[in-house]
C-alpha cells in the first residue's frame, strides 16, 4: 500500500488562503451548480447554500422549473437559472462563464437528463465537481470520461465508485482500482466514507477530520458545494478537494457537542462552516 498523507491542520494550512481583506464578491469567484428534479430540490438549497458559506462571492444554480420559488425562498442570496422542463433538467444553459461548475445532487437519471448531461460534458471546459446521479449517468456512459477537463473532482459513495471502478474484496482493492481510474482518466476522487481519502493519481490522502454524524441525507449534497466553492475560488482542483473534506468534517465535530450523533443534519454542517473557518485562524 502507497504511504498516506493524513489530512490534518497543519497540512491544511499549507493550502489555505486567508481572506484578502480588500476582496470583492468578483474575485470571489462565481460558482454554477447544477442538480435537482422533482422531489428533489432540497440537494440544491443544501448545496447551494454550503457553497455561499464556504466563501463564493456568488452562486448561480440551474434547477428544472419545479425549484424555482423552492431555491428563491430558502436561499436568498443564491441566483436562479431554469431548464425549460417542470420535473428535471433536458438541457443546461446559462449566460455567463462560471469559475467551477458543480453538478449532481439531486439531479436523478431521466432519459433526457442522461442527453442533457452528455451534450454539456462534450463543450464544458470550467472546473468540474461531481457528485451523485451524475457519477451515476456517467459510470453507465464511460466513454464520456474524455471529454472531461484535466483533475475534474469526482465524489462517489460506495456505492457509485463500485458503478464506477468495478467491486472490490479488499480495502486494498478499492484504493489501488481508485488509483488506476484516477490516473487513466487524470480524475481526483474523493472516496466518501469514515474516513474520507482522495486519490490524486499515486498520491492518497486520509482525513482526519468527521465523524458518525456525517451519516446522515444532504451531507454529500453540502460536500459538493463547499468543494465548488473552493474550486471557483482558484483553488487547485486537489486543494479545494482537500480544503473541502477536512472543513466538512470539522464542521461536525465542532456541532457534535451541541446536536449529539442522532440530532445532527446537513443543515447543521452547513451552519457550522464559520466556526470551522474561524479554527484555521487560531
Amino acid at each position: 500500500m502507497k504511504p498516506v498523507i493524513p489530512i490534518d491542520k497543519s497540512e491544511i494550512l499549507k493550502r489555505y488562503k486567508p481572506m484578502n481583506p480588500k476582496t470583492h464578491k468578483g474575485l470571489q469567484g462565481h460558482a454554477l451548480i447544477v442538480g435537482g428534479s422533482y422531489g428533489k430540490i432540497g440537494a440544491m438549497t443544501l448545496s447551494s447554500k454550503a457553497c455561499l458559506k464556504t466563501g463564493c462571492g456568488l452562486v448561480t444554480v440551474f434547477i428544472p422549473r419545479c425549484g424555482y420559488k423552492i431555491v428563491q425562498t430558502a436561499n436568498p442570496e443564491v441566483m436562479v437559472l431554469t431548464d425549460i422542463s417542470v420535473k428535471y433538467i433536458t438541457k443546461i444553459v446559462f449566460d455567463f462563464v462560471p469559475k467551477a461548475i458543480g453538478i449532481g445532487p439531486g439531479i436523478g437519471q431521466d432519459i433526457e437528463t442522461h442527453t442533457a448531461l452528455h451534450r454539456f460534458v462534450k463543450t464544458n471546459e470550467i472546473p468540474l465537481v461531481i457528485d451523485a446521479d451524475a457519477l451515476n449517468i456517467l459510470s453507465q456512459n464511460k466513454q464520456w470520461l474524455t471529454f472531461l477537463p484535466e483533475k475534474t473532482i469526482f465524489t462517489p459513495h460506495q456505492k457509485e465508485l463500485e458503478r464506477l471502478i468495478g467491486a472490490w474484496d479488499s480495502d486494498t482493492e478499492k484504493i489501488e482500482k481508485a488509483i488506476t481510474f484516477s490516473k487513466q482518466n487524470n480524475l481526483i476522487m474523493v472516496l466518501k466514507g469514515a474516513p474520507t481519502k482522495i486519490i490524486d493519481g499515486d498520491t492518497i490522502y486520509e482525513n482526519t477530520t468527521g465523524n458518525a454524524a456525517l451519516a446522515t441525507a444532504g451531507t454529500g449534497d453540502v460536500l459538493t458545494g463547499m468543494i465548488t466553492s473552493l474550486l471557483a475560488q482558484s483553488y487547485e482542483p486537489v486543494d479545494a478537494a482537500i480544503l473541502g473534506v477536512y472543513l466538512h468534517g470539522l464542521t461536525a465535530d465542532i456541532a457534535l457537542p451541541e446536536t449529539g450523533y442522532q440530532a445532527f443534519i446537513a443543515s447543521d454542517c452547513i451552519e457550522h462552516i464559520g466556526k470551522a473557518y474561524l479554527s484555521l485562524e487560531k
